[in-house]
């Protein structure tokens, strides 16, 4: 008879696990509050590391149609608007690292995963249907569902995000995220909407004091998504984390920027859209695999490991973490508990190691003084070769290939 993951949440993280464990010959049963499937939000960077997994689940074809593929990644001084850094993308990446470094609509990623898990007999979804309460994880795991539904399975998987309601439950972790005091404005715009300097097949990041901005296309290079980062007051409702915000505001923090940085965010209401406010929260780098699964119960994505987005691998960490639960739950001549111990293993130190690169990156992209004279300076003598990530790019999502 076949094993039966359950799955809190309907994110990207819930539906990589889903398909990961389809493919690891388990029946996946996936159960999600909203009664729409839909993934909101903007634009996602996706490494090779994380192509290569898409790609191993048959979604080549899927992310082509949607995705596109930047030629280059660009920094700029945000002050001054100057060069500081290029690095190459497009073929340079696939011929170092096996696949492509794409970006891509995060509504657009969900849609290619949500629509691979309907295509698979073994994976049942359940729109409207949070799961509210676990009631036991001991021989099998047990949930109700906010449907008053009580469901048995072989093993639990939670994917429900960084505010996860079911984490302290499993972890004896009482602990709420904690507030990075960083606001994310973000924005899409078609890209006959940008002004036409800005009008590229590029990753461009600008970096200034405690703030920094990055556009890239997505949707096959038709819209342009961009991201400001600033440092300031967080609003209260941090779970609420989608906000209308205020394109003034943004504009006087940006007062002291590059006249051609400014015209871009001034492109954003200029063309009738709408920034949306996102106050960004994590939590410290995980500090051993007891923070990933613990008996027949694992956590993927950010009910684990929330991350700041300065590496650009937030959704990549949990399909990479989907990949090794893949792995895991085929062994099967190993107890249930054990193949999630093994998962736990295998993915902890790699996403306690993103975790904190990301907050390192964070600090020098918004360096001020001293420390961001150095590393302009370093990114002008040191160019490209500072830009990439081997350990990143190459690493195969197990601690032992990747530290």
């Amino acid at each position: 008879m076949k094993k039966q993951v359950l799955i809190a949440g309907g994110g990207i993280a819930g539906m990589a696990a889903a398909l990961g464990a389809s493919h690891a010959g388990w029946d996946a049963r996936l159960f999600e509050r909203a009664a729409v499937f839909s993934e909101v939000g903007a634009g996602v960077q996706l490494g090779p590391n994380v192509v290569r997994r898409l790609q191993a689940w048959g979604l080549q074809k899927a992310l082509q149609q949607v995705a596109a593929v930047p030629q280059q990644l660009v920094a700029r001084s945000a002050l001054s608007g100057r060069v500081l850094a290029s690095a190459p993308l497009g073929q340079s990446m696939v011929e170092r690292y096996g696949a492509a470094y794409v970006t891509i609509h995060r509504a657009d990623l969900h849609a290619v995963l949500h629509s691979a898990a309907q295509e698979r007999a073994d994976i049942y979804i359940n729109p409207g249907q949070e799961v509210t309460e676990l009631l036991g994880t001991e021989r099998v795991t047990t949930i109700r569902t906010s449907a008053n539904k009580v469901v048995e399975g072989d093993a639990l998987m939670l994917a429900d995000g960084v505010w996860s309601k079911l984490r302290a439950a499993v972890l004896g972790d009482p602990s709420r995220p904690r507030v990075s005091g960083h606001l994310a404005y973000r924005a899409l715009l078609p890209m006959a909407d940008i002004p036409v300097g800005w009008r590229s097949n590029e990753v461009t990041v600008w970096l200034g004091p405690r703030m920094h901005a990055v556009h890239y296309p997505v949707r096959r290079g038709e819209m342009m998504n961009i991201v400001v980062i600033v440092e300031g007051p967080v609003p209260q409702d941090l779970e609420q984390w989608d906000h209308a915000a205020n394109a003034q505001v943004l504009e006087q923090a940006l007062a002291d920027c590059s006249s051609n940085l400014q015209d871009l965010i001034r492109s954003v209401p200029a063309a009738g859209a709408q920034w949306r406010l996102w106050p960004l929260s994590d939590r410290a780098p995980i500090q051993g695999p007891d923070a990933m699964a613990q008996g027949l119960v694992g956590l993927i994505g950010d009910a684990a490991h929330p991350m700041r987005p300065y590496l650009a691998q937030g959704a990549g960490m949990a399909i990479e973490d989907a990949a090794e639960l893949q792995r895991a739950l085929a062994m099967d001549d190993l107890d249930i508990g054990l193949r999630l111990r093994r998962y736990a293993l295998n993915r902890w130190e790699r996403n306690a190691r993103v975790q904190a690169r990301s907050i390192r990156n964070g600090n020098i992209f918004h360096a001020t003084g001293p420390v961001r004279w150095g590393r302009d300076l370093a990114m002008g003598m040191l160019g490209s070769r500072l830009m990439d990530v081997p350990w990143l790019y190459s690493g195969e999502g197990s601690s032992a290939s990747t530290l």
